[in-house]
């Protein structure tokens, strides 16, 4: 049993198994998930687990280069935007919630949370340690 760190198996293999320019989304409860896209299911009930603490755990063993959001998250939900931002080591790159959605298929993953908050969803470019 790992003693710190990402104890979700799934999340764990994940993080471990992604390269440099891949990407993993984080997804709030209700961001539907193209058919064949993989995906790490995580909601229990509205509310849990929030993404900005998935983003957190994730963090702490990912190496990011940038994160995408879509433009719509800071006009709708202005200061669940700011905790993200803060969350973040550079500030996210933006584009419009359709071109979110369509950026899904090419993800390494999308781990889907019990996040209700409107337009909570991060791209996350995985960098590299050196």
């Amino acid at each position: 049993m790992k003693k710190q760190g990402l104890l979700h198996p799934e999340l764990s293999a994940l993080v471990a198994a992604a390269g440099h320019t891949q990407t993993i989304v984080l997804a709030d409860t209700g961001l539907p998930i193209p058919p064949g896209t993989p995906r790490i299911e995580l909601g229990i009930v509205a509310g849990s687990p929030d993404l900005l603490g998935v983003l957190r755990a994730v963090l702490g063993e990912l190496v990011i280069e940038g994160a995408t959001v879509a433009s719509e998250t800071r006009q709708v939900s202005p200061d669940w935007y700011a905790r993200l931002k803060a969350e973040l080591p550079t500030a996210p790159q933006e584009i419009s919630h359709e071109e979110l959605k369509a950026r899904l298929p090419g993800a390494l993953a999308v781990i889907r949370t019990g996040e209700t908050t409107p337009y909570a969803n991060v791209i996350l470019h995985c960098g590299v340690n050196f």
